[in-house]
């Protein structure tokens, strides 16, 4: 059994953080248990455990906290679905790099559901998608713009932070910091990519794809 819970309205960080900290240690305790959390923030930067203070470039923009998950700065905020994902990794087989590999798998499942063609990239973090409408790089490589993020924490083999959709986010709030660290690259959302899709939308998809990722 896994717990799926929409939050409404927008959601403050330091809220989140307590609740996912409690969760995560009542999974391993096993008085409750495993939990998909659906919320939308208001504007924010986090950074990660890598976050490098260059990348960020305007830090009085919005609200900044610092974060133990992995990764580096990101941007959350309306339109934009986080999915904060609660699962006992210790009875999923223990092993970290393959349930990176799944939330992933199940992101790109989701957006297949689009006909959005969403790709991993090594040495990459995140979703991508690739913008042959757009003039290629100075190399003469495609441009690819992100379109899910991924940070997660484990603690006793629970894992609780997770990822986020870009839907239709205000995408020049992504300006104010270097998106994971990587430069040369853009951010888009699935409404940028010209689709008419809601965040009601993305939620059925990414339930829908759960199961074929993770049983």
């Amino acid at each position: 059994m896994v717990d799926w819970i929409t939050e409404p309205g927008l959601l403050d960080y330091d809220r989140a953080c307590a609740v996912m900290e409690e969760r995560a240690g009542a999974i391993r305790a096993g008085t409750a248990p495993e939990m998909i959390w659906l919320v939308e923030h208001p504007p924010m930067y986090t950074g990660g455990t890598s976050a490098k203070v260059a990348d960020l470039k305007d830090a009085a923009r919005f609200p900044v906290y610092p974060t133990k998950r992995g990764g580096e700065y990101t941007y959350h905020g309306p339109g934009q679905r986080v999915v904060y994902v609660m699962l006992d990794v210790g009875a999923r087989g223990r092993d970290v790099r393959k349930f990176v590999h799944d939330l992933e798998g199940w992101i790109i499942t989701t957006l297949d559901q689009f006909n959005v063609k969403g790709e991993r990239r090594e040495g990459r973090v995140g979703v991508w998608v690739i913008r042959p409408e757009k003039p290629p790089l100075p190399d003469g490589s495609p441009r690819e713009d992100k379109v899910a993020a991924l940070g997660i924490r484990l603690r006793k083999w629970v894992s609780f932070h997770g990822l986020s959709i870009n839907v239709e986010p205000d995408l020049s709030h992504f300006d104010g910091i270097v998106p994971c660290g990587i430069s040369g690259h853009g951010v888009t959302s699935l409404v940028d990519l010209g689709l008419p899709v809601t965040m009601e939308d993305v939620d059925v998809a990414l339930k829908k794809s759960f199961g074929a990722v993770f049983g």
